[in-house]
């Protein structure tokens, strides 16, 4: 596999945030068709936008189009709260997509919400060491085959946030982290652990990320997405408000 940044990743731009939610689940539903012979694992996003595509995920056609008994799902991040508050990604994923498809509970890996940010963030990462079947990080051998990644107007993504020490992390796969501004301490996967994908797809909607998107694929060091890398290949699903201006 060839190695994308979030400047040579393909763009694809869809024209309302509706047909951009219809357009990634017919490309998630191709993808996991592509793979038939084994699990389909995909780390999953938190936010507002990605909401959507849970909820479509739910409902005909794609609830009987997906594979869900051998789909395996993961976290990119989560605020270190338990899974039944208000603000857990994992809470919000369960409402919208795990409890409404006929998904495996064996099958849904949920980021650990007990003792410490720190043991929690160990307990995760050696749950993903036991299914990667190894404590490497190998360049052909994908920890995730797709990686959804959402942006925040201030260029993080994920819970890698502009300033923090966990964007200085190489070793570990996952790691605790307190926002500047956000509430609630966090879990993130860390740049390696996104690297390791076979496909990173960036899923942004509306205006008001059309400036961070634009400085995203322009590589500003200001914006810890614009560090995102992939193994295999990376794509930014935008609506049009979300798409920056073409290049003369």
């Amino acid at each position: 596999m060839t190695e994308q940044t979030t400047a040579t990743g393909a763009v694809h731009i869809s024209a309302t945030r509706e047909s951009l939610m219809h357009d990634l689940a017919e490309w998630l539903v191709k993808q996991t068709l592509q793979r038939p012979e084994a699990p389909f694992r995909i780390a999953l996003s938190g936010g507002s936008t990605p909401q959507h595509l849970y909820r479509l995920m739910a409902e005909e056609p794609y609830v009987s189009r997906l594979p869900w008994q051998r789909m395996q799902f993961f976290l990119g991040d989560d605020r270190f709260v338990p899974h039944d508050h208000a603000d857990s990604n994992y809470g919000m994923m369960r409402r919208l997509l795990f409890s409404r498809v006929p998904v495996p509970a064996e099958n849904i890996f949920p980021m650990p919400d007990k003792g410490t940010a720190e043991q929690a963030a160990k307990a995760y990462e050696a749950t993903l060491k036991q299914i990667y079947s190894g404590n490497v990080l190998e360049a052909d051998k994908p920890l995730f085959d797709v990686n959804l990644l959402g942006l925040g107007t201030d260029g993080h993504t994920a819970s890698l946030f502009p300033g923090q020490p966990v964007l200085q992390e190489r070793i570990a796969w996952v790691a605790p982290c307190v926002p500047p501004t956000a509430p609630h301490t966090r879990l993130t996967l860390t740049y390696p652990a996104i690297h390791a994908s076979r496909h990173v797809i960036f899923l942004v909607e509306g205006a008001d990320k059309k400036e961070a998107v634009a400085r995203v694929r322009a590589q500003d060091p200001a914006c810890p997405a614009s560090a995102i890398t992939s193994a295999g290949d990376l794509t930014w699903f935008l609506d049009q408000p979300a798409a920056p201006a073409p290049q003369n």
